[in-house]
């Protein structure tokens, strides 16, 4: 019996679906251009591609067998997401008299805080260690199959990304008016805060 690719694509389709904090990032970044949004689209990607290998190699099981570890990398997450958002509400509280355009984000900065959103996600190492291998079959290296299933997560996630991002990046104009951004600005910076504070009071 093979992989149930099917059932897997299901699966991981509806986890893009749900939106969180990668969807939340990657989102806001977008509507500052599509460069700008493919890049943080690339940065969750390869933080993804980070958990892939970790599972690959084992250590996903490891991590999630230890509560420390989890909470470590949970309240590490917590407040990555906590301190973006604050910092979006801030900025957005500047200079609010002024009729400017959004301040450029590099897409340096926009990989490297999707990249590191992903990676402080304790849900995505539950994901690689508790869902991935459900699909994992005998008579197969398991390390190979969990490369393949992650390889087709992953691209998954880039679809659903580029298409998420061009919707978005589409808008870029509308959102690029100071009363619109400041009042996006606000929102994602609230949605991203409480995502943060939603996980450092979930149980894993």
């Amino acid at each position: 019996m093979g992989i149930h690719w099917w059932a897997f694509l299901g699966v991981v389709v509806l986890a893009y679906a749900i939106p969180g904090p990668d969807f939340a990032v990657i989102l806001r970044s977008a509507t500052r251009g599509w460069r700008t949004g493919m890049a943080a689209a690339l940065g969750a990607l390869s933080g993804l591609c980070v958990h892939m290998l970790i599972a690959a190699v084992g250590l996903s099981v490891l991590l999630a067998r230890s509560p420390e570890a989890l909470a470590t990398i949970r309240w590490a997450g917590a407040a990555y997401l906590v301190w973006l958002g604050i910092g979006l509400v801030r900025a957005s509280f500047r200079d609010d008299d002024r009729d400017e355009g959004p301040p450029p984000v590099s897409t340096r900065r926009a990989f490297t805080q999707a990249m590191l959103t992903n990676l402080l996600n304790p849900k995505a190492i539950l994901f690689f260690a508790s869902v991935i291998p459900q699909f994992v079959v005998g008579g197969t290296s398991t390390t190979l199959q969990v490369l393949a299933l992650g390889t087709v997560d992953v691209l998954t996630g880039l679809v659903f990304y580029s298409l998420l991002v061009s919707v978005a990046a589409a808008l870029s104009a509308w959102f690029a008016r100071p009363k619109v951004r400041k009042r996006w600005d606000r929102a994602t910076g609230g949605v991203l805060a409480g995502l943060g504070g939603a996980l450092a009071t979930t149980k894993l």
